[in-house]
């Protein structure tokens, strides 16, 4: 018994260590509970978020409750401009959030992104030497601040801060929770990031896909064009995209797409190569990137991009075989730093485009090829019955005469072929037609002696290819008409072609001030196979008139409907 009494003392304070232990680990416990509790509030606050926006506000709050701080702010990496910028705020304004940023380093935020530390102040915050002034977010007024790293892989997604206005300490199981918070955050927006990625990568994959297609369809290059521009436009979420091409001949880029329905911006001039963001693109066969138009030097039409609302711009090359022959452009409507992957992804469907656009141009030339064997054909047949009706009229002239006739003739035809194969479409620039005539004509009919001045007047009018044959033979027949009768026996004078164009008619004259007609003379009894040609291409191949009158002067005028 005494043994016992003795041993009292021990135990009784054996069994206070036991009871303290089992109060600590009690504690522990329920702090632990605690915790676990508030990362699974945490974890379901996240996944109930919509977006990355709700998510940061979400977890600012949440950082204010659970720390009893004042407010609390978010900053998250940007890898492209490699800086911090501002996500969600907590009793604060919230017109800063995208705008106010941070480099690394810079603050008590840049410190912590870059070392991937926490820094807990518990008074006298704004006297640390990492510590930045930030009067719009009222930083200057806070004695403590907590800032904790949010990592993932030990990759810095952004940073945690939490302060308050008076002396306030941060003990070590908040700092651990915080920083639990951070990473819960961190791993989360990791996911969100991927998941967008991969849908972007779908959408851009999809769209390459689509332009893909069309190298082998049978669209015309116009709806080729417009499918491009629009699925950039809806993929990349651009305001504007536009394709332009490259006239080759006056090294010039064309609007030739958009999805744009501004009419400034459709009808803006053409670029010479250089000029422009989009002019040097093109020139250098380089991708080229504007920040903001507005404030850009070298981009020349400011005043629009203004009135549209565009902001930053990428011009991305078409190149084929080494060669540039348009450019891609697309434009932002706030400040946007083009990334390598979207860059990359512009490229992709930039060299997709050119593939496409070049096949739509070959089947374009391959019909093209197959019209001109048929004009040709027409063409061939129209000069052999000019050939049988002269054959079947002797003694018009001299066998030179006869062929020099026919020679021009067919001259008159080829040119109008000429024209035609230079032309984008199916239509004939008539003053050409007529210049190319008057220079023919004038070197093989006039005598060396002779001055006569020939041009052409009026309007640019654009024929099809079947009507502006005929009227080039027609306008063969009058100037060498005119040549042969009225200049004869004159040394001098002038031959004028006059095109005039009003609604629906077209009147072609050649007026020259030669030898006059003679008196009462008639032209559907003239013998004069010329003039039988040119009456009888007016009236089945136009559907025209044509008449024939001198007072001052001779005029042989053609009128007919387009």
């Amino acid at each position: 018994m005494p043994e016992v009494s003795e041993a009292s003392p021990d135990l009784e304070k054996l069994l206070e260590r036991a009871y303290a232990q089992v109060a600590e680990l009690r504690a522990a416990l329920d702090e632990k509970t605690v915790e676990v509790e508030l990362l699974h509030e945490v974890t379901a606050g996240v996944a109930a978020a919509a977006d990355t926006e709700a998510m940061f506000q979400f977890i600012a709050e949440f950082a204010v409750r659970v720390t009893q701080t004042d407010s609390s702010s978010i900053y998250v990496f940007d890898e492209t401009k490699k800086n911090l910028v501002l996500k969600a705020v907590h009793d604060a304004p919230h017109g800063l959030i995208g705008r106010l940023s941070l480099k690394i380093g810079e603050g008590i935020t840049g410190w912590v992104a870059r070392e991937i530390l926490p820094v807990a102040l518990e008074r006298h915050a704004f006297k640390d030497p990492r510590f930045k002034k930030l009067p719009d977010l009222r930083d200057q007024q806070c004695q403590s601040f907590l800032s904790v790293p949010m990592v993932v892989h030990n990759e810095i997604i952004g940073v945690l801060n939490v302060k308050t206005r008076e002396t306030h300490v941060y003990p070590a199981p908040v700092v651990r929770l915080l920083q639990a918070v951070a990473s819960q955050a961190a791993a989360a927006m990791q996911g969100m990031r991927l998941q967008e990625s991969m849908t972007v990568k779908s959408t851009q994959l999809s769209a390459i896909s689509e332009v893909s297609k069309t190298i082998t369809s049978n669209l015309y290059l116009e709806e080729i064009l417009q499918l491009i521009v629009a699925m950039t436009a809806r993929t990349f979420n651009f305001k504007i995209c536009s394709i332009m091409l490259l006239d080759e001949d006056r090294q010039e880029l064309v609007i030739k797409a958009t999805q744009s329905k501004s009419r400034d911006y459709v009808n803006k001039p053409n670029l010479k190569v250089g000029e422009s963001v989009a002019g040097r693109a093109v020139q250098e066969g380089q991708v080229r990137t504007i920040l903001d138009v507005k404030r850009a030097p070298e981009y020349r039409f400011p005043d629009i991009a203004e009135k549209e609302g565009l902001c930053s711009m990428v011009c991305v090359p078409l190149r084929s075989r080494e060669r540039s022959i348009g450019v891609l452009n697309c434009y932002t409507g706030r400040p946007h730093v083009f990334s390598e992957e979207q860059i990359d992804s512009l490229l992709t469907l930039a060299n997709q485009a050119a593939i496409a656009i070049e096949n739509a141009k070959l089947m374009v030339r391959s019909a093209i090829i197959q019209e001109m064997h048929h004009r040709v054909k027409n063409s061939l047949q129209t000069v052999a019955s000019l050939l049988r009706i002269q054959m079947h009229r002797p003694g018009e002239g001299t066998p030179e005469e006869m062929l020099r006739e026919s020679i021009n003739r067919i001259i008159s035809i080829a040119a109008v072929h000429d024209l035609l194969s230079k032309e984008d479409l199916d239509q004939v620039n008539l003053r050409e037609v007529a210049e190319t005539i008057l220079t023919l004509t004038g070197s093989s009919l006039l005598r060396s002696s002779q001055q006569v001045r020939m041009r052409v007047t009026g309007d640019d009018v654009s024929l099809p290819s079947s009507k502006a044959t005929s009227l080039a033979l027609i306008l063969n027949e009058l100037v060498q008409n005119a040549v042969e009768h009225g200049f004869r026996d004159r040394e001098e004078g002038s031959l004028e072609v006059r095109i005039h164009h009003e609604g629906p008619r077209i009147s072609v004259e050649v007026v020259n001030d030669g030898a006059p007609v003679a008196a009462g003379f008639d032209v559907k009894q003239s013998s004069n196979l010329g003039l039988q040609i040119v009456e009888s291409l007016t009236q089945n191949d136009l559907g025209g008139r044509f008449t024939l009158q001198t007072d001052d002067l001779t005029y042989a005028r053609v009128v007919f409907a387009t």
